[in-house]
């Protein structure tokens, strides 16, 4: 009798041993979870910060030159580099493995769509290859959307499947949108803000762009390239230039020079031209040339235009 008793108080002491290690260990199961949650929770939060950051600034840039504007857009980048850091350290309970692949994938998106905006806003900022640079930016907002799918569909998802098959309540886990909206897929749009940019060369709209010399004349007289003509009658002599937009755009801000013997430029500009249309400028040579001169007449090319050559002439005149 008195080893039926012990033995049945050892095996109820080693049953109360064995349930107070499980529940040691699924405290401790629970705890590692809500710490992940909280951590993940954490990292989305910044995330949205530097997304309202970010965006804020596409929309509305202030005062902010090109230098200072390329160095706020580094800074947003660097916030996410260290963001995606964490998440590479993340504690990560066995039961979240899959959750966390396609949580970090969702940061890594995000960090490298951030990496190749910057790199890429000098050019979209620019003249030279400003139109490419815009469409790269453009493609870059469709990563920040796979992102925001990822985490939607299947991070987010995973995590809570996870919390509730542990039974682990008091932790939730937050949505993440990084990209405010769909409009920001359009080049138009990304090419509108950064051409609020102070300084910024305006970034070309999609399509065909490109000006052309059509006609100059002066008092009348057509002038060619590579041809002298002689001007008589004195006074004040102003050149007529005949602008066409070759493109497929309306082109705004036209400008057109002329130099005198190499001087320098005189312009004036064409408020706009639209597709198709030839418009005309009248340029006062001042001071009015005297004798034999060389009239160099040049049309400033617009954003997005990959053919100059006939954007300038040179002409020889002789003023009596």
């Amino acid at each position: 009798m008195r080893r039926a008793i012990a033995a049945g108080g050892g095996l109820l002491l080693l049953i109360l041993l064995v349930l107070g290690v499980r529940g040691c260990l699924e405290a401790r199961k629970e705890r590692a979870l809500k710490d992940y949650a909280r951590d993940v929770t954490a990292i989305v939060d910044g995330t949205g910060q530097v997304s309202d950051t970010f965006f804020g600034r596409l929309d509305d840039p202030g005062s902010l030159n090109i230098t200072e504007y390329e160095a706020e857009i580094a800074s947003d980048r660097s916030g996410l580099d260290s963001l995606f850091s964490r998440t590479e350290k993340l504690d990560v309970p066995g039961d979240m493995g899959e959750a966390q692949d396609a949580f970090k994938l969702t940061m890594q998106l995000r960090r490298d769509a951030l990496t190749e905006i910057s790199d890429r806003l000098p050019t979209a900022l620019g003249s030279e290859g400003s139109e490419q640079a815009v469409d790269d930016i453009t493609d870059q907002m469709q990563v920040l959307l796979a992102s925001d799918v990822i985490y939607r569909e299947i991070a987010k998802p995973e995590m809570e499947q996870v919390l509730a098959d542990e039974s682990v309540e008091g932790v939730k886990i937050p949505p993440s949108k990084f990209l405010p909206d769909t409009s920001w897929l359009d080049s138009s749009t990304v090419s509108d803000a950064l051409g609020q940019v102070s300084g910024a060369t305006a970034a070309a709209t999609p399509g065909v762009h490109g000006l052309g010399l059509i006609q100059t004349s002066v008092a009348g007289q057509v002038l060619e390239d590579g041809v002298p003509v002689t001007i008589s009658g004195g006074g004040q002599p102003e050149l007529e230039v005949q602008v066409q937009n070759q493109g497929d755009s309306e082109e705004t801000g036209v400008t057109v020079s002329v130099s005198v013997d190499g001087g320098d430029a005189i312009s004036e500009d064409i408020s706009s031209i639209a597709a198709g249309e030839t418009q005309s400028v009248t340029v006062p040579l001042t001071p009015a040339p005297k004798g034999q001169t060389s009239l160099d007449v040049e049309v400033d090319a617009v954003p997005g235009e990959q053919v100059s050559d006939n954007n300038s002439a040179t002409y020889e005149v002789t003023f009596q």
